[in-house]
């Protein structure tokens, strides 16, 4: 069975709207939009593109496929030309309630049935890979539908805008798999495994 990975980009405060450029998403008149930007540099870049090795599925929210379509066909020839190759040419899941038009290549709407959908898909796929997407996230969250969690936090704090943990998340452990990566500009990537069983409790007070 296929591993899933959330790559998830948050504020320390736990925002995650928006983080790629002002006009991604401005529900809920979410002034903070390319917040990331200014904090992105070529260590979180490489450390961005090792993460993806192996990624052989996309598995997206309609908002997210949207701005995806939108900018990698283009990429290319450019900077980011190695992530486009690789996001053009693997199969694209797309979760949606609606009908969208799905233009990008080897793209597929998932049926209504996320749970049933989901589990074919890792069937199919080694390495599948949900970036962003946050309502589908915690969709995920709540059916612990998850491998990975791939949580990159950036120095700021927004106070405004939906956050990467957002109602869907229920009681579960996680294993830190590797240590933390600090970026020059003091964002820390951690990645961690889910765990079995649910958190335990215990009293600070009764250490001897």
């Amino acid at each position: 069975m296929g591993t899933i990975h959330l790559d998830l980009f948050a504020t320390l405060d736990l925002v995650g709207q928006a983080p790629g450029a002002p006009d991604e998403d401005t529900e809920g008149g979410f002034p903070f939009g390319g917040w990331q930007a200014p904090l992105f540099d070529q260590s979180g870049g490489e450390q961005v593109a090792a993460g993806m090795r192996g990624l052989d599925a996309l598995l997206l929210g309609r908002k997210t496929y949207d701005i995806f379509a939108g900018y990698w066909p283009k990429q290319d020839e450019g900077p980011d030309g190695g992530i486009a190759t690789l996001f053009n040419s693997v199969p694209k899941y797309v979760a949606s309630r609606g009908a969208p038009n799905l233009e990008w290549a080897d793209s597929t709407l998932l049926g209504p049935d996320l749970v049933t959908a989901v589990n074919e898909i890792r069937d199919r796929h080694e390495n599948i890979h949900v970036i962003g997407s946050l309502d589908l996230v915690q969709s995920l969250l709540r059916e612990r539908l998850f491998d990975r969690l791939n949580l990159w936090l950036h120095p700021v704090v927004l106070g405004i805008g939906k956050k990467v943990f957002d109602g869907g998340e229920v009681p579960a452990n996680l294993t830190l798999v590797e240590p933390p990566f600090t970026t020059p500009k003091g964002a820390v990537l951690l990645r961690y495994a889910l765990a079995e069983g649910a958190p335990a409790t215990g009293d600070m007070t009764a250490r001897s």
